[in-house]
């Protein structure tokens, strides 16, 4: 759609407007595919790349290294959040939804068949390339979450900015559950060495379809009211990252600040308990999986695990993923009715809570596995989901796509980047313990609560300004 700028003091034609239908599934098919391919490098890195990209290194090293790359793109996204959110607030919403896709698929699409280390020739190309691939994964994440939640929340009917806003976030358990079904069934049907040779690239290839089909619909939308009301006053920011730092600093660094203990409550539930989950329960039984794999098995490395398969761990994941898209959808009501900080810090004490409880429960047996899974997607849920109104709704809509993109992944820079990483470290110097891993779950909440009693309420401030 081309957008018209109107001159000073005549009255802008009204924009057309986008249904609600169109306005949903945009929002939500496009983060869902984003995530789908977010997810499906995360449960690589755990399962099959330390083997496939770092062979000559210890197991622990190859984990270790596995997840270094994986941090990468967290490095990239406040890059992909300076150049999209750049071209959200001075082009529209709509063009650059549609290339932060493009970036995201075809990174994704190209790690699908990507040499692995064993290659002849490709032993330091292969970890190199993949580094570039995973960079930029994040440079399109970057501008993505931004410009769904404002699609979403800028066509939302008044009082239901915070229900609209769910449906993008909606995009992360879906994309988990679609993608680590699908590495299920690969689990399942595959043997180990098929899997390992090929079976792991076929969710990066399918996601070449998906994008497909989020351009389609993302190609059909009309900009937004909001940014159109910009076009139409003649407010564009020359240089938009400019105007936010001159004059929306303060809710910069409270909205980074207020995501911190959901990146860290994210990374814990979705990559780091994977790897204790299928880490052998002991010795004798990482002993045999080594040889089985034609690796040196180290004992004084050695850290005791769950010792769940790989499939039925994966099982236990999805069921808790369940309940992140419920809540993550109760969220949006709750936020509407209550308002976003008083539900945000009601919750994020939750999450401080849940720090305290994850040892206990993880090592109560598979009762107290799955109780620790639910309560964790749970929280999740309700932490996510709100974000996506009350993150744009501190910024005016001339910076809006800027200001959230920017604080969404600086936030992911503090609180995701050195998540997995450190509390593999943490896990590993407890010796198998989770104690300090649930305390530094509770230092990510102490971090958001402060930030949280220190921002103002959003609920009613004028979206259209």
């Amino acid at each position: 759609m081309t957008t018209t700028q109107h001159p000073p003091g005549s009255a802008p034609a009204a924009a057309p407007a986008n249904t609600r239908g169109r306005v949903i599934t945009a929002s939500m098919v496009g983060t869902t595919i984003e995530f789908f391919d977010f997810y499906a490098y995360a449960t690589a890195a755990s399962l099959v790349f330390p083997a496939l990209f770092f062979p000559t290194q210890t197991p622990t090293n190859q984990l270790l290294s596995s997840f270094a790359v994986f941090g990468v793109a967290f490095v990239a996204r406040p890059l992909g959040s300076l150049i999209f959110g750049h071209f959200g607030d001075r082009v529209g919403r709509k063009a650059t939804l549609v290339a932060s896709l493009l970036v995201m698929g075809i990174a994704t699409f190209l790690i699908g068949v990507l040499p692995t280390a064993s290659t002849p020739g490709f032993a330091v190309l292969a970890p190199s390339i993949l580094v570039l691939l995973r960079f930029c994964q994040g440079v399109g994440l970057g501008g993505e979450w931004s410009g769904a939640a404002l699609l979403a929340t800028e066509n939302a009917p008044p009082g239901k900015r915070a229900l609209y806003g769910t449906f993008p976030q909606l995009g992360a358990p879906l994309g988990f559950i679609l993608s680590n079904v699908l590495f299920v069934v690969l689990s399942l049907q595959l043997t180990d060495e098929q899997f390992l040779a090929w079976g792991w690239r076929v969710p990066f290839l399918l996601s070449a379809v998906m994008v497909v089909l989020g351009l389609w619909v993302r190609l059909r939308l009309m900009e937004s009211p909001a940014f159109q009301r910009v076009l139409d006053e003649e407010r564009v920011a020359a240089v938009p990252i400019k105007r936010v730092a001159a004059t929306a600093w303060k809710p910069l660094i409270l909205a980074t600040l207020a995501m911190v203990a959901t990146y860290v409550l994210f990374y814990l539930m979705t990559a780091f308990l994977m790897v204790v989950g299928t880490t052998a329960a002991d010795e004798e039984s990482a002993r045999s999986a080594a040889e089985a794999a034609g690796q040196a098995f180290d004992p004084a490395a050695f850290v005791p695990g769950l010792g769940y398969a790989r499939p039925q761990f994966l099982t236990m994941l999805i069921i808790g993923v369940v309940f992140f898209g419920i809540f993550t959808l109760v969220s949006g009501p709750l936020a509407d009715r209550l308002g976003r900080r008083r539900l945000l810090l009601a919750v994020t004490a939750g999450i401080a809570v849940f720090g305290l409880l994850i040892e206990p429960l993880m090592h109560a047996g598979t009762v107290g596995v799955m109780a620790a899974l639910i309560l964790g997607f749970t929280l999740m849920g309700l932490t996510f989901g709100p974000m996506a109104a009350f993150l744009p709704e501190m910024f005016h809509a001339d910076v809006r796509y800027t200001g959230s993109a920017v604080s969404y992944n600086l936030a992911s820079v503090i609180g995701a980047a050195p998540a997995p990483y450190a509390m593999i470290a943490l896990w590993q110097l407890d010796g198998g313990s989770l104690w300090l891993v649930g305390g530094y779950l509770v230092l990510a909440a102490v971090v958001t609560v402060i930030a949280l009693l220190i921002a103002p309420e959003t609920r009613e401030v004028d979206y259209l300004a």
